[in-house]
């Protein structure tokens, strides 16, 4: 018997991809780089890797003298299995291959702060979402319920997530909702979301809801003009900001990380020159209604706010409805 090392560097590859899978749920970072609804996949995925692994583990050791070691011609092109020389090809595709695990394990993973937010153009993105909402007309379901185009976007058959119930859980501690990642609701839990959301003077922003309801008081910010309401976000601030504003933002992951999208609010108040980009604030402020770039759109006139730690998962999904 032989022992090869490229077939023992394609195996350890291998289980290198499914132990960081592995690992990633067990850290719970997982939910750090794709939408909660998608751990099941990711799970298939470590599965597939490790039986790839053992189909793999026959191939390390072969027998003496087989004719393994040069590449195959099959018709019009030669097929190579893993046993002849490393040449340059081959050490920029096992390069190519492997940085994934490299950087995984010499780049500590971080989460998306302002530095990304002004990449993606944050003031770009809520003044394009007050134009799109200017423009929006609703769409009725067959029961008669507005469906937001951020509802619209989830597919109904990727609403798996067992029905549940919305709890009040917007707090300061740091500490992730547990309910978080249950974020699926009927269509007549949501519509009562929403109307309770109509009628009260104080609104709350629990993460589960978050996404929901903000899109619901952007495209009906006249309705909401001169109430309070209570966010947290990371601090984010834009050349040709004044003095006394700053955006409080939150990261949405419909997908994944590299889909993300920012969704907030323009606040004012006089001290916000003194407080530094991706500082996590706690703000209560009264909606008024302004006009920034040419746009109307949504800003919070903040009355008190307090600094607090970043949560533990500061992401932000949409909110999956699930329809009868």
């Amino acid at each position: 018997m032989r022992f090869h090392v490229q077939q023992a560097v394609r195996a350890v590859i291998l289980l290198g991809f499914a132990g960081l899978i592995v690992y990633l749920h067990y850290s719970g970072d997982i939910v750090k780089l794709i939408n909660p609804k998608y751990e099941t996949l990711s799970k298939i995925g470590a599965i597939i890797f490790l039986l790839l692994f053992t189909v793999q583990l026959r191939r390390v050791l072969a027998p003496k003298g087989a004719d393994q070691d040069h590449p195959h011609d099959h018709g019009s092109h030669r097929h190579d299995h893993g046993y002849s020389p490393v040449d340059a090809k081959k050490l920029l595709s096992y390069s190519i291959v492997v940085l994934p695990l490299v950087t995984s394990i010499l780049i500590p993973l971080s989460t998306l702060d302002a530095s990304i937010a002004a990449k993606k153009g944050t003031m770009l993105a809520l003044t394009s979402n007050a134009e799109n909402q200017e423009k929006k007309t609703e769409r009725e379901n067959d029961a008669g319920v507005a469906i937001s185009e951020t509802e619209q976007a989830v597919p109904k058959e990727e609403n798996i997530e067992e029905e549940g119930t919305i709890p009040d859980t917007s707090g300061s501690d740091g500490t992730p909702d547990p309910n978080l990642y249950s974020n699926s609701v009927s269509e007549e839990t949501y519509q009562q979301l929403m109307d309770e959301l109509e009628v009260r003077e104080s609104i709350q922003m629990p993460d589960q809801v978050y996404a929901a309801y903000y899109d619901e008081i952007s495209s009906n910010v006249e309705q909401y003009i001169g109430k309070e309401i209570t966010v947290n976000g990371f601090v984010y601030k834009e050349e040709g900001f004044s003095a006394n504003q700053l955006v409080v933002g939150r990261f949405l992951i419909t997908h994944c990380v590299a889909d993300s999208s920012i969704i907030g609010f323009l606040a004012e108040f006089d001290d916000a020159e003194s407080i530094a980009e991706d500082a996590w604030l706690e703000a209560t402020g009264i909606i008024q209604l302004e006009t920034y770039n040419g746009h109307e759109l949504p800003v919070l006139k903040i009355t008190k706010w307090q600094k607090i730690k970043e949560p533990e998962q500061p992401y932000l999904y949409p909110l999956n409805i699930k329809y009868s």
